[in-house]
């Protein structure tokens, strides 16, 4: 034992092991900064470069990337309002309107501490549980995996507002959506249409950007102005560390969280963010400001996500089971440079895992100190006015959504699912509750159909479940305790709605009880185990969808629309000159301009065509936005080795790279 920490210490203070650690970390913080990407995208870029290199140097690189992207993704999740990864989408919540208050560099400065300490305590955690975790792990089945599904999905009352019964429906358009192609449990194909890209389903990446971003980026447009709504940056990193420091408890519990639910395989970041975004707002006392800019919805989710790295590596070092997608990447890049994780692992290479434990804890010192330094700076962009930044990061979540699959099929779902996303928005409906269902129907349709065929129907008296259901029933208890004190804020909120208004109201709610009929007969055609749990999901959730039809129709308005908060806007704010539709369309022309140039040339000119129309700025200024646009873009597929999609001249024209 003492030998292994001398070798493993002697391994960490290597000047090479520290080179190639701050080069991970720097890779990591590049990806990580460009929304949509990932881990996975990170980690799958390092593999190539892994041949050949001494194993301690590459697992350095691996560590480095694999710590920091959790820290970094922030930076989009708060300036833009667009998820980073799938690891930052529950701190876009608080930290985008935060940005808009002026607050920016507090929110960035308040995530990257936490993040810090989060990152930290997942180290601490696997430094002790290294020799310990494995008989604790064992004790999770399937039947306790799902239980923590449902765990999850009980969140969607916290984030429901004060529409229960439109969160409930949304959840149920999410799990709709995540059942989209091959039944787990008999490979059957659900709700392909005949389509070849849907076989798979639409990937989280694309759901994330369609319904986080692309709302978020017309929203601003018609608003015309910067995304900070003062054209101050608040007290800066600062204040946001003071932030962290005072709510020290809440990141420890929140870390706690993220570093177990991590070392549950399957789970990890996709859902760990929104059960720490749940914890807080359930044990808040009082009136609270979650979702409109409240510091403690920025500390929660980002001490979770740091800490759950760490709590991730501890199944997959110990089981060669991967607690999540970028663990599996880094599992691959294990087994690459001659390790070879497994129950076996810890006792062979105990000074190997406990190198791996301290270039953990020392990149996430060096990636949050490098956040931390640079966010003061680039909390500025929120007082750039937004038609400057729009086509921009237009440009950044198309080409980010379409490195999902490099499909064609990953462009045409994210205006989808950003026409949803932006009428989910203007109606009151809760776009978390759908995405938590996306995210979690797949783990819990697979969880529920293994424990059946292991435990037959028993495995709903195994302990764990009991003691996890016990904990599901006081979440929802402690969040149906809210609602009523959600139910009595924003005064006037409660009249009926206006009959003119109504109907649009009507027609969407129609639309998303149309959506589960069709998954609710598309279903009953299935074998038994490939039916079951899509048409136990799609009839609940048809019926609930109904019952938010009749609320409609009796004039209850749950949630304030957009057109609600207009009417209620501050005086001397100008109304939106032009509708969100308008800002779609535009959105739309680069795409089929794309279908028919390809990307890159459309870019170029989509860049011209709005900053002259649309921002009104000078053709010589135009020009030079759209050139520095196009660098950029050449540049990173250059550097990531991504694609660009091509259009109808790339088939038949041979152009040069990046034309082509």
């Amino acid at each position: 034992m003492l030998e292994a920490l001398l070798l493993a210490l002697g391994n960490l203070l290597t000047l090479e092991h520290a080179q190639f650690l701050a080069m991970g970390v720097l890779l990591g913080l590049a990806v990580g900064i460009f929304p949509g990407l990932g881990g996975i995208v990170g980690l799958s870029l390092c593999l190539p470069f892994l041949w050949g290199m001494d194993p301690t140097s590459a697992l350095a690189l691996l560590i480095g990337l694999v710590a920091v992207i959790p820290t970094s993704d922030t930076f989009t999740s708060v300036l833009m309002g667009i998820p980073g990864s799938s690891a930052s989408q529950a701190t876009v919540l608080d930290g985008f309107p935060l940005a808009k208050k002026g607050e920016a560099a507090r929110a960035l400065g308040a995530a990257f501490a936490a993040s810090l300490f989060g990152g930290l305590f997942g180290a601490v955690i696997l430094t002790g549980f290294v020799l310990i975790a494995r008989p604790i792990i064992l004790s999770f089945g399937s039947a306790e995996l799902f239980m923590l599904t449902v765990l999850g999905l009980s969140m969607v009352g916290v984030l429901a507002g004060r529409s229960i019964w439109k969160g409930l429906v949304a959840c149920g358009l999410g799990l709709l959506l995540g059942m989209q192609g091959g039944a787990p449990a008999t490979g059957e194909w659900r709700l392909t249409f005949g389509s070849n890209y849907l076989t798979d389903g639409i990937p989280l990446v694309v759901l994330a950007l369609g319904i986080f971003a692309v709302p978020e980026i017309v929203d601003l447009l018609r608003r015309a102005g910067a995304i900070s709504e003062t054209q101050r940056l608040g007290a800066g990193w600062l204040r946001g560390l003071a932030d962290m420091l005072r709510n020290k408890w809440l990141c420890l519990r929140c870390a706690g969280l993220g570093a177990v639910v991590g070392a549950l395989p399957g789970l990890g970041g996709n859902v760990v963010d929104w059960i720490a975004y749940g914890h807080v707002v359930q044990t808040t006392r009082g009136p609270s400001s979650f979702g409109k800019g409240d510091i403690r919805g920025v500390l929660a989710p980002e001490s979770a996500n740091n800490a759950k790295e760490g709590g991730g590596l501890i199944p997959t070092l110990m089981f060669g089971i991967p607690g999540s997608g970028s663990m599996a990447v880094f599992l691959g890049g294990l087994i690459l440079i001659g390790y070879e994780p497994g129950p076996g692992f810890v006792e062979t290479s105990l000074d190997v895992t406990y190198t791996i434990v301290w270039s953990l804890a020392l990149a996430n010192v060096l990636g949050a100190g490098l956040c931390l330094f640079i966010s003061p700076f680039v909390a500025r962009l929120t007082t750039i006015p937004y038609h400057y930044l729009a086509p921009f990061m237009v440009m950044i979540i198309c080409f980010a959504a379409y490195q999902g699959t490099r499909h064609w099929g990953d462009i045409i779902a994210l205006a989808a699912v950003g026409i949803l996303g932006i009428y989910m928005r203007r109606f009151g409906w809760p776009r978390p509750a759908l995405l938590i269902g996306f995210v979690l129907a797949d783990n819990a349709e697979t969880y529920l159909y293994q424990a059946v065929q292991f435990y037959d129907w028993a495995w709903v008296a195994r302990p764990g479940v009991l003691i996890i259901g016990a904990i599901t029933l006081l979440s929802i208890w402690m969040g149906a305790r809210r609602s009523p004190g959600a139910e009595a804020t924003a005064e006037g909120a409660g009249t009926a709605i206006e009959r003119s208004r109504r109907q649009p109201q009507l027609l969407f709610a129609g639309l998303a009880a149309l959506a589960l009929l069709v998954g609710l007969i598309d279903s009953i055609g299935l074998s038994f185990l490939g039916s079951v749990f899509p048409l136990a999901v799609n009839g609940v959730m048809l019926l609930l969808a109904l019952v938010v039809l009749w609320k409609l129709w009796r004039g209850d308005p749950g949630d304030p629309t957009v057109e609600d908060q207009e009417l209620t806007a501050p005086e001397g704010l100008p109304p939106p000159k032009r509708s969100a539709e308008f800002y779609f369309l535009a959105i739309l022309g680069l795409l089929a301009l794309a279908a028919l140039v390809g990307f890159f040339l459309a870019v170029v000119i989509f860049f011209l065509a709005f900053m002259i129309a649309i921002a009104r700025v000078r053709p010589a200024t135009a020009a030079i936005l759209a050139g520095a646009a196009a660098a950029f873009l050449a540049t990173m597929s250059h550097v990531m080795v991504l694609d660009f999609p091509r259009g109808l001249l790339q088939s038949l024209v041979e152009l040069p790279w990046p034309l082509s």
